[in-house]
């Protein structure tokens, strides 16, 4: 039986290049024809909604929203209302709002000098880097002024964080009642 399987198989001898004439020739790719003023498709309604949700998400409070998740347990004593739990979660949500407030008007910049990110705030006269290096060139940061879409993106920022701190069980417990 095995002499039978060996004698089945049938072996096709393989070519051998002679002349260079006979070698195969190396044969470039044909170029891809370029596409004739193709427009990116449509977005549907769904990628529309996560790339909406996702700007949303950039302008939203989340960091002061976490921290006042994280420290409003201790500030109130899970609730409990006294005279001193009260004023230090006043002080505690006044803080916060400062913060979500000033956290609005931070921005980057890019120095063409060194490439790294420098960080600072955005003032009526331009930007006002508090981490740019005294030793570099003097940078005119003026185009990066304050608008009056910065202060409304701040005052609704801090109205966003008010409304989701005062929903808060141990705000609401301590505060309210």
């Amino acid at each position: 039986m095995a002499s039978s399987s060996s004698s089945s198989l049938i072996q096709r001898p393989q070519a051998t290049p002679t002349s260079p004439k006979d070698e195969p020739k190396e044969t470039t790719p044909a170029p891809k024809p370029k596409p004739t003023n193709q427009s990116t498709p449509p977005q549907t309604f769904s990628q529309q909604l996560l790339t909406s949700t996702a700007h949303l998400a950039n302008l939203l409070p989340t960091g002061t929203l976490l921290a006042f998740q994280l420290l409003t347990p201790v500030f109130t004593h899970n609730g409990s209302c006294d005279h001193v739990t009260y004023q230090l979660t006043r002080g505690l949500l006044a803080l916060l709002a400062c913060s979500c407030f000033l956290a609005s008007l931070t921005d980057s910049w890019r120095s063409p000098h060194d490439s790294q990110v420098y960080y600072g705030f955005v003032t009526r006269g331009g930007m006002w880097l508090f981490n740019y290096p005294d030793d570099y060139p003097p940078t005119d940061l003026s185009k990066y002024r304050l608008k009056f879409i910065d202060l409304i993106h701040a005052v609704l920022s801090v109205l966003v964080f008010g409304a989701v701190a005062l929903r808060d069980k141990n705000a609401i417990g301590l505060l309210y009642i």
